[in-house]
């Protein structure tokens, strides 16, 4: 456990150093648990999360580095990887592609990346994945737009 405190140290510090070098990421440690982690990451452009911020959650093992994070979305999204409900993510590298090399803030990345570049072939949201592979990409981003809006965007007034 010593070790793995001692990694997320480093990286808060990491974090604090580079807030400015990275805008579309925001990551904050929870003041009282070190394991405790949420990011805030900008929906990346051309896609129909562009406009959104999305809060999401991480829940760091004690075996971290070894072990990846827990991570899922606060935020609502459509999206043929994240559960719907729960938020849960499916992307490789927080399951069986897990690497010690991987950051929190290299986690966001890749998420962010996951966003830009949909998998539907492996659905946790079914609805969303059917869209995709049946070849409705118009009906995906447009389902994904109005979510992005009600859940992700800033409300005006």
């Amino acid at each position: 456990m010593q070790a793995s405190r001692a990694r997320l140290f480093k990286e808060y510090k990491e974090v604090q150093r580079e807030k400015t070098a990275d805008p579309d990421i925001q990551l904050v440690c929870d003041d009282s648990n070190i394991f405790k982690w949420t990011a805030l990451i900008k929906g990346p452009s051309e896609t129909p999360f562009e406009g959104g911020v999305f809060q999401l959650a991480f829940s760091v093992p004690e075996q971290y580095p070894l072990q990846p994070p827990q991570v899922r979305f606060l935020t609502k999204i459509f999206h043929p990887n994240v559960h719907f409900k729960t938020g849960e993510i499916c992307l490789d590298i927080l399951k069986n592609a897990w690497s010690p090399a991987w950051t929190l803030q290299s986690v966001c990345r890749a998420i962010i990346a996951l966003m830009a570049h949909p998998e539907p072939d492996s659905p946790l949201n079914c609805d969303s994945g059917n869209l995709l592979r049946s070849g409705d990409v118009r009906g995906y981003q447009s389902m994904a737009r109005m979510y992005t809006r009600l859940a992700a965007m800033p409300k005006k007034g």
